[in-house]
């Protein structure tokens, strides 16, 4: 027949779900369908036939059944809550009774008027009207179904997940390709799936064996059985829908007005609802709990996870979207995104990337913006806390440390940029790329500081049992930190010595470095002297282009890395030491605070979706993984709760570790030159005191750094005077977080008095 529609005198519509070559012997097609029945919670010996007065009932309604011995309720039934509706197949239907629902300001009465219902379980004192095709669903309690043209399922729906029924070829497996475009890091997504194991399945390529063991960890979550039903969960309200075809939703969600939902999870629970809105097209994903798109989005081979949102015609592609998330007027196209991602606006638009969260793009930014090769092979990678400027464009492939900011400009050459809290600008004039090292710490210490605080706010999982690292001051940043100083001694140890090459004469300008070379002879500078130097310092590889890459202030930017790397360590121990009095001592701080085998200095750090993890913790876990140690995904998230509980006293071990390096012990050590597993008490003494003169420096930032908005002219010419300003806007000093961070480092500074006299 045209367009492969069958026509059959075959009238048992609702029969033969499952074909009989699917099922095993003794099985019916209602195997799997009862198994669902049951772990919903409800009984099937607790249903029973109509009487004859229900079913005149029903019929003198207006109701027809292909078979009314199929057609199953549960007491308390009242038939005529039951109008113009057909059925077909097995029907249980719960309760039903005179009652009314109301949700927001829709208040309908419980029943089942004009729609058409096939081989379908529905729960108690549900509303469903105007329903024109249901097919194979089992819907709980309370559920408000209105105006909704089909919604059923095929007899192999996987609802998003990424494995393959009985019967089918490989090729339909559903796989998503993240941070690569050409797919070679193809994952398989499934209901549970968070940032770490799509990172670990997609970055771990070479590892053949722990790749192959997590397809078979993920087909193990799985049962192949056709059969499976639908589901919509207790309290759901779905209304105004076009199609909904293979979708699971959970309890307490909120579907309206989508036009196509087809192979998806939609997680939800009365704490954590998730909404669907207007013009919302989604195909092949799993959705988190709490999660919201609105508004005409799109998203294909994708996952959402927890408490992110999709807004105002989003579209979200071949990708992984992180916790707290929103994204909102743009395009995300095979990108693997960590938490708390902010994407806005128009034009905005993130290519085949590894982004590590805590990112913000601006309007028109485009990352990605196009390929520096023959094919879409390419890839960016950023750490935490990215954050490109208007209009900023990025080619592949590109890598940022954590927390850069990228100036408003066309990056014309792919960059490497290993410098943290770096502020990354063109200069056209000259062609030169303009580097600021530690940009955030001297220049917006009000963002930087406000960073924390607003991201632990914006996170409402459910589940918190994994640890999500938001502060800017942490191993990981605190490890390119490290990186960071070595090369700006290298940079500026080459640049002296070019120097002294084209200016014998003033050989001797620099005492401090004399008689010494390369790297130490621009550790010397970098101590010693002052911005600005008469050299400019050039940063090596970090551009793929002829033009010099400056770096701007490289002596005020090696004393704030380690002041950065002092405010972390030493707020660190400090926090220990206020929270564990009985350890304040220096005998019972310094024993507890031993770095074992898995941590110190010389320890890497890995960004597993948020939770950070030593290296050779992440290298055991992945050396049982390619032993077959874990039956399933389930199992390996136990070992992420492990890392997670282990993680602070990793941190605090590695922050001791820092402290050391900074404040070496011993007479003749020099600070940074010690490979030492942390101080002595004198040198942790002194850097207890300079840590207390740091709490006045950063109050003292945030608020200038929030005060220039007030002295700058051109923000002032929008105001008919300086009252006006200061109405609309207050002032900088009543500024809340300036407020708070006052406080805190009050508080702070009384804990470092406390410790030290404890010392």
């Amino acid at each position: 027949m045209s367009n492969d529609i069958i026509i059959s005198r075959d009238l048992n519509v609702g029969t033969g779900f499952v074909s009989p070559g699917y099922l095993k012997p003794g099985e019916d097609e209602y195997k799997i369908r009862n198994e669902q029945f049951r772990a919903a919670g409800k009984n099937p010996s607790d249903y029973r036939r109509l009487e004859p007065f229900e079913l005149e009932t029903l019929v003198r309604q207006n109701n027809s059944c292909n078979d009314w011995s199929q057609f199953y309720v549960r007491d308390p039934f009242i038939p005529e809550l039951i109008s113009n509706s057909s059925f077909a197949g097995m029907v249980r239907i719960g309760r039903l009774e005179r009652v009314s629902l109301e949700h927001h300001d829709l208040h309908v009465f419980a029943g089942i008027v004009n729609s058409q219902i096939i081989a379908c379980d529905i729960g108690d004192n549900c509303v469903i009207n105007n329903c024109t095709y249901i097919s194979h669903y089992i819907i709980g309690d309370n559920c408000i179904l209105i105006d909704n043209a089909e919604i059923h399922v095929s007899n192999h729906a996987k609802f998003g997940n990424g494995f393959v029924a009985e019967g089918e070829p490989e090729e339909v497996r559903i796989t998503i390709d993240v941070m690569n475009e050409a797919g070679g890091r193809w994952i398989y997504p499934f209901d549970g799936m968070n940032c770490g194991d799509a990172y670990l399945w997609a970055r771990f390529r070479d590892r053949k064996k722990l790749i192959r063991q997590f397809c078979r960890m993920s087909d193990a979550l799985f049962d192949p059985r056709r059969g499976r039903y639908g589901r919509i969960g207790t309290g759901s309200v779905v209304k105004s829908n076009g199609i909904i075809k293979d979708v699971m939703i959970g309890q307490s969600a909120y579907i309206k007005g989508a036009n196509k939902l087809k192979n998806l999870t939609i997680n939800s629970k009365e704490e954590a609802r998730t909404q669907i809105g207007e013009g919302v097209e989604l195909v092949n994903g799993i959705i988190g709990y709490g999660c919201k798109i609105f508004y005409g989005c799109k998203a294909v081979r994708f996952v959402m996870l927890d408490n992110s949102a999709l807004k105002y015609g989003a579209r979200l592609i071949h990708s992984v979207l992180g916790e707290n998330s929103t994204v909102s007027c743009c395009e995300i196209l095979n990108n693997l995104i960590f938490p708390a991602h902010e994407q806005h606006h128009n034009t905005s638009f993130l290519i085949a990337s590894l982004i590590r969260g805590q990112s913000n793009m601006a309007a028109g930014a485009t990352i990605g913006s196009n390929h520096n090769s023959r094919a879409p092979d390419g890839e960016i990678e950023a750490g935490r806390g990215f954050w490109p400027g208007l209009c900023t464009s990025v080619k592949h492939s590109s890598r940022f440390a954590s927390f850069c900011l990228l100036a408003k400009g066309d990056y014309r050459f792919e960059l490497n940029m290993p410098l943290p809290f770096c502020l990354v600008d063109n200069d056209f004039k000259d062609d030169k790329l303009l580097l600021s090292p530690a940009y955030w710490w001297t220049g917006n210490q009000y963002a930087l500081m406000r960073n924390e605080a607003k991201f632990k706010s914006r996170d409402k999982r459910c589940d918190k049992r994994l640890y999500f690292e938001y502060s800017p001051f942490a191993p990981d940043t605190a490890q390119e930190i490290l990186n960071a100083l070595g090369l700006l001694e290298n940079w500026t140890g080459a640049a002296l010595e070019a120097y002294r090459a084209a200016n014998p004469k003033e050989a001797d300008t620099f005492e401090t470095a004399s008689g010494l070379s390369g790297e130490e002879a621009g550790r010397a500078v970098l101590r010693n002297c002052q911005d600005p130097l008469p050299f400019e310092v050039l940063a090596r590889e970090v551009e793929h282009s002829s033009r010099d890459c400056v770096l701007r202030k490289p002596c005020r930017a090696y004393k704030a890395y380690k002041d950065m790397l002092l405010w972390f360590a030493g707020r660190e121990v400090l926090n220990y030491a206020s929270s564990h009095p009985d350890d304040s001592g220096w005998e019972a701080l310094s024993k507890v605070l031993v770095p074992d085998s898995h941590n110190g200095l010389t320890m890497e750090w890995e960004n597993l979706g948020g939770l950070l993890v030593s290296r050779a913790r992440l290298e055991e876990v992945l050396r049982k993984a390619e032993a077959g140690a874990y039956p399933t995904w389930k199992e390996f998230h136990e070992e992420y709760a492990s890392l997670s509980t282990i993680y602070p006293l990793d941190k605090l071990r590695y922050a001791w570790a820092v402290l050391g390096w900074l404040y070496p012990a011993g007479e003749n050590a020099k600070p940074g030159t010690a490979g030492l597993s942390g101080p002595s008490k004198n040198t942790f003494l002194r850097a207890l005191e300079d840590l207390a003169a740091l709490t006045d420096f950063v109050a003292q930032q945030v608020y200038q750094s929030r005060a220039k908005d007030w002295s700058n002219s051109f923000r002032k010419a929008t105001f008919r005077s300086e009252e006006e300003m200061f109405a609309v806007l207050g002032r900088p000093e009543e500024n809340s977080f300036v407020k708070s961070t006052r406080e805190d480092m009050k508080t702070l500074k009384a804990a470092i008095r406390s410790l030290s006299e404890a010392l």
